[in-house]
């Protein structure tokens, strides 16, 4: 019995329809386990050398190097096109590098390939507001939020420009 448990349990952390299902009606805590689960899916790239690479990217993201960080991440995606964490993880590079078109074009590619990414989707909507489209970048904010709506940095977002886009209601 306890095999059949562990087996339903490891098919839910890779079936990501149903983790995004339950992401969508989870209680503020569960959602927290469940984006956990979603992220560690979405890393899998299915190579360990295109790991290797999103890993080391992602390292030289968190000490700053972002032109190291955007190097990796285009050989992994010139290696793996069709991983869509690969090009949203150069768009948040770009991003951070203050390169917007390039992020732009990456988070596209990234949505194109994963629509259900929340975190691309955060980062479409900031870009967005960056070149002063706020309706987008709300329109896109809500999209994330339909998805994930425990999402602090995604339901700030959203409220912040919620009056802007929508007006005072009388």
């Amino acid at each position: 019995m306890f095999v059949t448990a562990a087996l339903a349990q490891e098919a839910d952390l890779n079936d990501e329809a149903e983790l995004l299902r339950r992401l969508a009606v989870a209680e503020p805590a569960e959602a927290i386990n469940l984006d956990r689960q979603l992220q560690a899916l979405w890393d899998k790239s299915g190579s360990p050398a295109m790991d290797l690479l999103l890993e080391r990217g992602k390292d030289a993201m968190e000490v700053g190097e972002f032109r190291i960080a955007i190097e990796h991440f285009t050989a992994l995606t010139d290696h793996a096109p069709d991983f869509a964490e690969g090009w949203f993880m150069r768009a948040s590079a770009y991003f951070q590098a203050d390169l917007l078109g390039p992020a732009m074009a990456d988070l596209e590619r990234a949505l194109m390939l994963n629509p259900n990414n929340y975190n691309a989707l955060l980062g479409l909507g900031a870009v967005l507001e960056m070149v002063d489209r706020p309706k987008l970048a709300y329109r896109a904010y809500v999209r994330a939020q339909a998805i994930h709506p425990h999402h602090e940095d995604i339901s700030t977002a959203a409220e912040r420009l919620r009056l802007h886009v929508e007006g005072d209601a009388l």
